[in-house]
C-alpha cells in the first residue's frame, strides 16, 4: 500500500520571483528516475500578486490539494514558522525553514540549506584550512552557511554585513550554538581577509540582476579558498577573479543541488541519487 501511495506525489515551491528556479526540474527528473509520478509546482507570490501574509491560505490550499511538501524561499523562510506544527532541531536553531513536509494533517519544518552548503563544501573543498574565515552576508542564506561551516569545524568566523546590526546578531546567535569557536562581527573586510584562510560569500551580489563583486579583488590571495552561494550565473565575477589569483573555489551549484537532495529525501522517504542530481543540474547551467 505504501509503495502504491508513493507512486504519485505533488510538491511545490513558495517564494517571490522564482520563475527561473531549477528546483522543480531537479525534483521531477529525480522522481522519474526513481519510478515516481512526481509533480512540482511554482507558487510565485510576485506572479500571483501576493505577499507572505498569504502563507496561511497557501498552506491550507496545498494540504487540500494533497501536496506532500513545499520548499520555501525568499521572502518566506522566517515568516512561515508560526504556521508550522513542528520544527527540526536545525530549523529551530537557525530560525529559518526551507522545507515543509505535509503529513497526516501536520506541518513539519526543516532546513536543508545548511546541510546543502556543508555537503557541497565537504566534497568541493576537501582539506580546506578551517582555522579562520570571513563571511560576507548575514541574511537568511548567511545564517545557513555560518551554521554549516561551524558544524564542519571552523575555529574562527568573522561576519560582515552592510547592516552591522545583522552581522552582530548572527555572530551572537552562532556563538551560543558553537561556544568553542571564536565568532565576531566586523566592518573591516581588509583586516578580516588578511587573517582568514577563506571567504564565504552569502549575498545576492554577482547574480544576473545584482552584478558586481562583494569586495576588492586585490584582497584575494592564492592561499584563500572562496565559497560562493550564487549559482545563476555559476561562475560569478568573484569566482572569476579568485580563479585568476590561484584561489581554490567552490561555486554555488552544490548548495543548490544538495538542499534539493535533502528536500527530496524528506518529501518522498526515498534516498535520491546525489550524483545524478548534480549531473542534471550541471546540464541545465552549461
Amino acid at each position: 500500500m505504501a509503495e502504491t501511495l508513493l507512486k504519485s506525489l505533488k510538491a511545490g515551491l513558495i517564494g517571490s520571483g522564482i520563475q527561473a528556479s531549477l528546483t522543480p526540474a531537479m525534483h521531477v527528473k529525480e522522481g522519474a528516475a526513481q519510478g515516481l509520478r512526481y509533480e512540482y509546482e511554482l507558487i510565485d507570490l510576485a506572479q500571483l500578486g501576493l505577499t507572505p501574509a498569504a502563507l496561511p491560505q497557501l498552506l491550507n490550499d496545498a494540504e487540500a490539494r494533497g501536496l506532500c511538501g513545499l520548499n520555501i524561499t525568499h521572502p518566506c523562510k522566517q515568516v512561515i514558522i508560526p504556521y508550522l506544527d513542528e520544527l527540526s532541531d536545525e530549523a529551530h536553531a537557525l530560525g529559518a525553514v526551507n522545507t515543509v513536509v505535509l503529513r497526516n494533517g501536520k506541518r513539519f519544518g526543516h532546513n536543508t540549506d545548511w546541510w546543502g552548503f556543508a555537503e557541497s563544501f565537504r566534497r568541493g573543498l576537501p582539506g580546506a584550512d578551517l582555522d579562520a574565515a570571513l563571511q560576507i552576508g548575514a541574511g537568511g542564506a548567511g545564517v545557513a552557511t555560518a551554521f554549516a561551516i561551524l558544524s564542519l569545524g571552523l575555529k574562527a568566523l568573522t561576519v560582515f554585513d552592510r547592516e552591522p546590526e545583522r552581522a552582530l546578531q548572527l555572530a551572537q546567535n552562532m556563538s551560543l550554538l558553537f561556544p568553542e569557536a571564536t565568532i565576531r562581527a566586523s566592518d573591516d573586510i581588509s583586516d578580516a581577509m588578511r587573517n582568514s584562510a577563506g571567504l564565504i560569500h552569502a549575498t545576492p551580489t554577482g547574480m544576473a540582476k545584482y552584478p558586481g563583486i562583494p569586495l576588492s579583488p586585490d584582497l584575494l590571495q592564492p592561499r584563500h579558498w572562496i565559497a560562493e552561494i550564487v549559482y545563476f550565473p555559476l561562475e560569478t565575477e568573484l569566482l572569476r577573479e579568485a580563479k585568476k589569483r590561484g584561489c581554490r573555489i567552490l561555486d554555488g551549484g552544490g548548495m543548490a543541488v544538495f538542499q534539493a537532495v535533502g528536500a527530496f529525501r524528506l518529501f518522498t522517504g526515498i534516498e535520491p541519487d546525489a550524483a545524478r542530481m548534480l549531473e542534471h543540474f550541471r546540464s541545465m547551467t552549461i
